[in-house]
């Protein structure tokens, strides 16, 4: 069917497609394809992470893809232009789209156990899940400009008005994934809607007609949303597994057990490499052994009236923090406040006078948070992967915590590092960082067992002034805490860390390759 000038039999349908389908197809062409980019960043991950890493993979390949179908779509546009093949694009992007839908957690899960760096994991998981329908969504624009052309004269009109569509549909896309759908529809679900918007798209383009191809396109599309919700459905039954997808990350709660006593526990992840939260079903006995060294600043702040920590997850050291301290307060930055409610809902966490909770970044909270008023700084916040935040890990951020501490106070900072080798890269950055602010620093090594080039958590204690050498503690907790202390000198060949410079990602990278090595 080919745009020619408005006859007499044109139906009412025929009209609307002459005159305005052209550009609802390209507007919302243009939604949908930004609405597929971020809501791709929370289908990798669990798998893979959200370093900038994978940022870079999935826009760089998509931009790539895009790029790909303008040109063909500009191509075949200029030698058939024809509804029906814009209409069965649309519809071969429904199926690539359902077949990421179908075939992510298999080809996530290769990849998140091979032993390839997080660069090329990035690369190659946008590739295959991403790229085949970015293609055809680069296919539509240039496409609807020929059409559109063949029925008017103002060429330059045209294009103009159809690129701004196409802008302008980008532009909301972006808002309606961030601020509506990844929160309250969820990232895989976001896939159905906008898998489904392409079969109506393409349907509307053209009479449907009842082919073996269109018939698999659609079995396709109900099978993987039908394959989806049963795998979701049978690890709620087995694990009690819950997904949200909040403004900040996408968050996994479930049921497990924790390997060193056996006991049933429920768990917290953002990430495939390792669990961010947990507790016990039976009690609010810290669960992870890293988090214990929290509790190092009885020994080296004896006197601490008010905490911060930086980092909330689960809320597990806060919660111990309460019961033990029963004078002590304690401010906790969260910045995201839907985790504080599935702490609330799946971990316990209950309403004390003694904890202030503040839904911020933390290093704006930092920023602006008054000098010498706390006693300690606890620092637990991650992205995913070993990686913290790097804004929280430069030598400027080391410098407002040592403004906000009292003259004797301390900081106790959980890195996930190599003490030796490639994958120490980046305890050795920040152990520098602390090291032009801090005059006394130790380190304790949470599996003492464990090879000193395999990455582990390592904990940096670092004082404002002389604080207490790291022996003879007051407690049976603390004198075994304190035998894990680390005296071997550390290889400090890395720069510090500035705003200006933080390869984070680069150094967790390595620690990652060190870790699968």
């Amino acid at each position: 069917m080919r745009f020619n000038k408005m006859k007499e039999s044109e139906s009412l349908l025929d009209v609307f497609r002459r005159r305005f389908l052209l550009e609802i197809v390209v507007f919302t062409s243009g939604a949908l394809v930004m609405i597929y980019e971020i809501a791709g960043s929370r289908i990798l991950a669990p798998y893979i992470g959200t370093s900038t890493y994978v940022w870079t993979s999935l826009i760089g390949v998509i931009l790539a893809s895009l790029s790909v179908g303008y040109w063909i779509g500009g191509k075949i546009a200029d030698q058939q232009p024809e509804l029906k093949y814009l209409s069965g694009v649309m519809f071969l992007a429904a199926a690539m789209l359902s077949a990421t839908i179908l075939l992510h957690e298999f080809i996530l899960t290769m990849l998140a156990v091979s032993s390839l760096g997080l660069e090329i994991k990035s690369v190659i998981a946008a590739l295959i899940l991403f790229a085949p329908a970015s293609v055809l969504f680069g296919f539509v624009t240039p496409y609807a400009i020929k059409l559109k052309m063949l029925s008017i004269e103002n060429a330059g009109q045209t294009v103009g008005r159809l690129s701004a569509l196409s802008t302008v549909g980008s532009i909301l896309g972006t808002f309606t994934a961030g601020f509506f759908l990844l929160p309250f529809v969820g990232s895989l679900r976001t896939l159905y809607l906008i898998a489904g918007l392409l079969l109506l798209l393409s349907i509307l383009l053209a009479p449907f007609k009842l082919t073996i191809t269109n018939l698999f396109v659609i079995l396709l599309f109900l099978s993987a949303i039908g394959a989806n919700e049963f795998y979701r459905f049978a690890l709620f039954q087995t694990i009690g597994l819950r997904d949200f997808d909040t403004q900040y990350s996408r968050i996994r709660v479930f049921r497990s057990t924790d390997k060193k006593t056996n006991k049933p526990i429920t768990a917290l992840t953002i990430d495939p490499l390792s669990t961010q939260s947990a507790i016990f079903a039976d009690s609010d006995d810290l669960v992870f052994d890293y988090t214990k060294y929290y509790h190092l600043l009885r020994h080296f702040k004896p006197k601490f009236q008010q905490t911060l920590m930086i980092g909330g997850a689960g809320y597990s050291f806060p919660k111990d923090y309460l019961q033990k301290y029963q004078n002590a307060a304690l401010d906790v930055v969260e910045i995201d406040p839907q985790m504080t409610e599935i702490a609330r809902h799946y971990f316990r966490l209950q309403d004390n006078p003694r904890l202030k909770i503040i839904h911020q970044d933390g290093r704006v909270f930092l920023n602006q948070s008054p000098d010498e008023k706390y006693d300690a700084v606890l620092l637990d916040a991650y992205n995913s992967l070993y990686s913290i935040p790097f804004q929280l890990t430069t030598i400027e951020a080391v410098r407002r915590l040592d403004k906000i501490l009292k003259p004797d106070g301390i900081v106790i900072l959980n890195t996930i590092s190599a003490l030796k080798g490639s994958g120490s890269l980046f305890l050795q950055a920040e152990y520098k960082t602390f090291a032009h602010v801090f005059p006394t620093i130790y380190l304790f090594k949470v599996k003492l067992e464990q090879p000193a080039d395999v990455p582990q958590n390592v904990i940096i204690v670092a004082c404002k002034s002389n604080c207490p050498a790291p022996t003879n503690g007051a407690d049976e907790e603390t004198v075994n805490l304190l035998e894990n202390y680390y005296d071997e000198p550390l290889d400090l060949t890395m720069p510090a860390l500035t705003d200006d410079l933080a390869p984070v990602e680069y150094y967790n990278s390595l620690a990652q390759s060190a870790s699968r090595r």
